[in-house]
């Protein structure tokens, strides 16, 4: 079966009860018990859903997963992720990574004796020398938010084996329509269901995904103990969603690679970071490792005023955070998504006041371009 059609006939998209071609909501939070000595599937909410374990086996098997877990929100997924570590413990995670990873990882594990080194991991060598005897998870995001670097996977996942690591990866930008790091080796994959699986900007959610027994294991007894379980009504809007992820990931792929190519040769526009470019320099381990290259692109313009200036004006572009809706968004990084990290850091990553994110929607590539231009 063809990945697009296995997004559609995934064994999980009709109600085994009815037939209905759209999983019913089960809007309750407890569930009558029959018989004491032989209790049901499910008792609370909480614990079990059927709405959310249809999305969770769907999730899974986009993955090509075989454990899946839906949360109340992707930083809830990444935290859940993280809460499988214990006091002492170190991780290793991209440099330029989500600001919403990095302050829960240096402000709030660091409380519980947790520790995190950032590196380029652009640079392989640059993991094995931030190694210690209590590393336990290596945290990748690739391609990178918001300066779309690009990790080996497979050459990170290989040096983790080395060193009894887990690898973690926030999938978040590819979607798994693109890239399925569970084949690749990694031990847990992170979505922000938010952004591309969701695609509509209307709702919230996140997503673990293993192949480990154990891990999963682990795993549920946070989101079962800690209880940031994705509502009914919430995972009802992602499996309907993720019905269009493949035409929407295409179009939008698409338009942002003429786009990226479009604002290569303006004049006003100081760097382009977008995979998809030939001479980006992740551009052939990406083709290697995924199918596609994202909707989303950065680019930082000649001058701090011509960024504000094209936020000012642009009409068809919604100036917000978040990304991956079927409208496109405009990020301003540095007052958005990576404000949590300290100027000096965020400058010496080049995460400057000129960085522009764009996250492209359905609209018409040449009607987006034409807004951009600041004239």
């Amino acid at each position: 079966m063809k990945y697009g059609t296995k997004i559609l006939h995934n064994g999980h998209e009709i109600d085994p009860h009815t037939g209905a071609l759209s999983l019913p909501i089960y809007q309750t939070s407890t569930y009558h018990q029959f018989d004491m000595e032989q209790p049901g599937k499910y008792d609370y909410s909480r614990s079990g859903n059927p709405t959310r374990e249809a999305l969770e086996k769907t999730l899974a098997s986009l993955e090509n997963g075989t454990y899946a877990y839906a949360f109340a929100s992707g930083m809830a997924a990444i935290s859940s992720a993280l809460a499988i570590l214990k006091q002492g413990d170190h991780v290793i995670a991209t440099e330029d990574i989500y600001g919403g990873s990095y302050r829960i990882l240096t402000r709030f594990f660091s409380k519980f004796g947790i520790e995190t080194t950032f590196v380029d991991m652009t640079r392989l060598d640059n993991i094995r020398e931030a190694i210690r005897p209590s590393t336990k998870v290596l945290f990748l995001e690739s391609p990178s938010n918001p300066l779309l670097k690009v990790t080996d996977i497979i050459g990170a996942v290989n040096i983790a084996r080395e060193h009894n690591l887990i690898t973690m990866i926030d999938n978040t930008f590819m979607s798994p329509y693109f890239q399925r790091p569970l084949e690749l080796g990694v031990d847990i994959v992170i979505h922000s269901a938010t952004k591309f699986l969701g695609g509509h900007s209307d709702v919230i959610g996140g997503a673990v995904i293993t192949n480990s027994e154990k891990l999963a294991k682990e795993i549920y007894f946070v989101q079962n103990g800690f209880g940031a379980i994705l509502g009914p009504q919430d995972c009802w809007l992602l499996l309907r969603g993720i019905k269009t992820l493949k035409a929407r990931m295409e179009l939008q792929q698409r338009s942002a690679l003429e786009i990226a190519q479009w604002l290569k040769a303006q004049p006003w526009v100081a760097e382009v970071y977008y995979p998809g470019l030939p001479d980006h320099p992740g551009h052939r381990i990406q083709k290697e490792q995924a199918s596609g290259f994202g909707a989303v692109l950065s680019f930082a313009t000649d001058t701090v005023e011509r960024a504000y200036h094209i936020m000012k004006k642009v009409k068809l572009w919604s100036v917000a955070v978040s990304l991956g809706g079927v409208e496109s968004i405009l990020s301003y990084p540095v007052k958005m998504s990576h404000a949590a990290i300290p100027k000096a850091e965020r400058e010496r990553l080049g995460i400057t006041d000129r960085l522009i994110r764009l996250s492209v929607g359905l609209e018409d590539a040449e009607d987006l371009m034409e807004d951009l231009r600041p004239e």
